[in-house]
């Protein structure tokens, strides 16, 4: 039997009994016997991989790799990830990183088949690292087929953390962000976003974001949320926001992208 996480209600209250018993959900999670199968399996087979073709030719090993990354349904579009994998991340417009989405970029550089120096599927503890994320993600999958708020909130954790502390400008960090797809969901439900919000030029996203967050939070920044408390209050601010009736915060969606479109940021209503 597959493991079931055992979250006992939904909304903020939900989020803080799984946040008290993570660890102990997680540890059931990575002994349940599939994992332990899995993760045998990978430990096994990896090192004698030494290119991209060589491991879409093994759903399962392909199935833990993109696991690992988030991007499970992936695993039909075997040529698309070959491609993605063969591309050099050194290279600033590969394949993998002109993509929108960063989870391939990230992927295509922990695995380096693209890259002159031989892959890291032949470097001491790759395949601890791999399995580490894979533990992370799959555990984050087992969630969300019960509450994808859930989900989203434990990626949020992990993700905007890793952003958070990074040496890289602020623009970089958010635009890291409106690669994610996770962190772009969050953050747009938390500041109740119109859905055609991603439509705007990329530019207006970041301002709209920076407005928002600063009016939130006191503060524009990402850097912010490397602080646990500020990550917390982002947090609640999303199960919150997830519970009002969207069209009763705005008239309509169209009217709300038309007032972004025009430089006209509307206030929230304090939640």
């Amino acid at each position: 039997m597959s493991f079931q996480p055992v979250l006992p209600s939904g909304g903020f209250a939900g989020w803080r009994f799984l946040e008290r018993t993570l660890d102990r959900q997680m540890e059931i999670h990575a002994n349940a016997p599939t994992a332990k199968r899995e993760e045998a399996y990978f430990r096994e087979r990896i090192g004698q991989v030494t290119s991209a073709s060589d491991l879409v030719a093994d759903r399962r090993l392909l199935k833990v790799a993109l696991t690992a990354f988030g991007l499970l349904d992936d695993l039909p579009n075997r040529a698309f990830i070959e491609r993605v994998l063969e591309s050099p991340t050194s290279e600033r417009r590969s394949f993998a990183t002109r993509l929108g989405d960063r989870r391939y970029a990230a992927m295509a550089e922990a695995f380096g088949f693209g890259e002159t120096t031989p892959p890291r599927t032949q470097q001491p503890g790759f395949a601890d690292r791999i399995i580490g994320l894979h533990q992370g993600r799959s555990f984050e999958e087992a969630v969300g087929a019960q509450d994808d708020s859930m989900r989203l909130a434990l990626a949020l954790r992990r993700d905007l953390t890793d952003v958070a502390a990074r040496d890289n400008s602020e623009e970089a960090k958010w635009l890291t962000i409106l690669g994610t797809p996770n962190l772009r969901t969050v953050f747009e439900t938390a500041f109740r976003l119109p859905n055609g919000f991603g439509a705007l030029d990329l530019d207006r996203q970041i301002d709209v974001m920076r407005d928002r967050t600063r009016r939130a939070f006191g503060d524009a920044s990402v850097s912010q949320f490397a602080d646990p408390q500020q990550l917390e209050r982002l947090t609640q601010r999303y199960f919150l926001s997830e519970q009002v009736n969207f069209g009763a915060t705005l008239s309509s969606g169209s009217t709300a992208l038309m007032l972004l479109q025009g430089g006209q940021v509307q206030p929230l209503r304090s939640i």
